[in-house]
C-alpha cells in the first residue's frame, strides 16, 4: 500500500464516520453528481494513480461533455469511484475551514444536504476540516503541481490518437 492509499483510507474512514453521524442530512448517492463539476484540479500524486488505475477507460471511452466533471457516466456515477481523489472523497459532507489572518471559520455544505441543524451549530468534530489532509498531500509532492481531471483524459486521448495516426502532431 503507498503512502497515497493509505491517505485515502485514512480520509475514506474519517468522511464515512461522519457520513454515518450525518446520514439524516446525506442525501448523497450512486448517481448524485451535483458537486462533480469541471475545473477540479488534484495534486500530481493523484492524477498519476488515476492515470495508472484507469489507462484503458483514459484510452478507450470519451470523457463526460464539459460543464461536468469528466470521469462521469451516463447516469450520473463516478467511473473511477475507488480511484478518486481526496477532493471528492469528503464533498457532500459539512466542511469548515479557518482563516486565520482573517480570525474567522467559515463552513459549507452541499445545497442537497443543507437540511438539518445550521451548520453553525455543529461541533468542530462534526465537520470535515479542511487543511490537515491538503498538508499531508502536499508532503506526498512537494513541488505543489496540480492537474485538471479533464486534462488526464485528453492527455490520454491524445497519446491514443497520435498511436493510431502516427502523422499527428500534438502541441
Amino acid at each position: 500500500m503507498t503512502m497515497l492509499d493509505e491517505l485515502h483510507a485514512d480520509v475514506d474512514a474519517r468522511a464515512a464516520a461522519l457520513a454515518a453521524h450525518h446520514a439524516a442530512r446525506l442525501v448523497c448517492r450512486r448517481g448524485c453528481s451535483a458537486c462533480c463539476v469541471d475545473d477540479i484540479t488534484v495534486f500530481a500524486v493523484e492524477a498519476e494513480k488515476i492515470r495508472a488505475g484507469a489507462a484503458e477507460l483514459l484510452s478507450s471511452a470519451p470523457p463526460h461533455p464539459p460543464g461536468r466533471c469528466a470521469f462521469l457516466g451516463g447516469e450520473g456515477e463516478c467511473r473511477i469511484y475507488e480511484l478518486r481523489p481526496y477532493v471528492c472523497r469528503t464533498q457532500g459532507l459539512p466542511l469548515r475551514w479557518l482563516d486565520e489572518e482573517a480570525e474567522a471559520e467559515y463552513r459549507d455544505i452541499c445545497s442537497l444536504n443543507d437540511e438539518g441543524a445550521p451548520l453553525e451549530t455543529l461541533a468542530p468534530e462534526e465537520c470535515w476540516t479542511i487543511g490537515e489532509t491538503e498538508e499531508r498531500l502536499a508532503r506526498l509532492q512537494p513541488d505543489g503541481k496540480r492537474v485538471a481531471l479533464r486534462e488526464l483524459f485528453a492527455s490520454e486521448l491524445q497519446v491514443a490518437d497520435v498511436a493510431q495516426h502516427p502523422r499527428l502532431v500534438v502541441i
